[in-house]
């Protein structure tokens, strides 16, 4: 079973909130000084289920991942894990992408790398937490997708895939290949090796470029994105006490009671 992740490194979501900072002209974070990128959370529990697959079914497992630098900390994480190879990519005319751009690069990467039975995705990404480009990229690939799994069976030809819902889950099957968002339901990822890190740190990681995975430059970068980010800020936290009393407690009660609808805080 030939599977395909796509994974994304992120600020560490653990990162005190007063490390951040905000570029207000640019409209961008500014990373903290020290803190590494981490992989995202929900990707990592992909690689996860796609290691679960491959223990049970065998094939290989390929990473893919988009950055704006040359940096491949996260491939080298999944490849710790027990992943078989990755690939980064990246390119100037990328920068700025939205989430149509993102989906149209990595789709056509995952049409360079071919013959795969699955491709995953994180429910989200644990930064802008939008969680649409596995559902673009089906799109894209005319696939069947299933989303928020929790788990994923190969049964005879067809996946069998628990997704979560609101007030329970879903059983669904669906033929190969398919895309799937993969839930936190889906279990704590597992932690490197020693040999592990050994070994990944001893793979190369392809770089690949727009014009190694024939990326349409007319739909990709920030003049192309269909929508705009007006203002990016760190909100102002403030309290405010008010005491509210009465001779009794009942009295005290509905005071409460009537200023809470007042404030529209029920």
């Amino acid at each position: 079973m030939n599977i395909i992740v796509c994974i994304k490194q992120i600020l560490d979501p653990e990162t005190p909130p007063a490390k951040f900072a905000i570029d207000r002209v640019r409209n961008k974070v500014i990373p903290p000084e020290g803190i590494p990128l981490v992989i995202n959370p929900y990707d990592a529990q992909a690689v996860e289920l796609a290691l679960k697959l491959k223990e049970k079914n065998g094939g290989k497992i390929t990473v893919l991942s988009l950055d704006s630098k040359i940096n491949d900390s996260v491939i080298k994480h999944a490849l710790s894990v027990g992943a078989d190879e990755g690939f980064l990519i990246i390119d100037a005319a990328f920068e700025g992408s939205d989430s149509f751009g993102i989906a149209h690069i990595l789709t056509m990467a995952i049409r360079k790398i071919g013959n795969y039975d699955l491709i995953l995705f994180g429910r989200q990404a644990a930064d802008w937490d939008e969680g649409i480009v596995g559902s673009i990229i089906a799109e894209n690939l005319n696939l069947p997708l299933i989303t928020l799994a929790k788990s994923v069976e190969l049964v005879g030809e067809e996946l069998k895939v628990n997704r979560v819902i609101m007030l329970g889950s879903q059983v669904f099957s669906t033929s190969i290949p398919a895309v799937v968002t993969v839930s936190n339901e889906a279990g704590q990822p597992r932690l490197p090796s020693g040999w592990g890190i050994i070994s990944a740190a001893r793979k190369q990681v392809p770089v690949w470029h727009a014009q190694d995975i024939g990326a349409d430059l007319t739909m990709v970068g920030s003049a192309v994105t269909r929508r705009k980010l007006t203002e990016l800020f760190i909100p102002e936290r403030s309290r405010k006490c008010e005491m509210v009393t009465g001779t009794t407690i009942a009295e005290a009660a509905v005071k409460l009671a009537e200023r809470l609808r007042e404030t529209r805080a029920i």
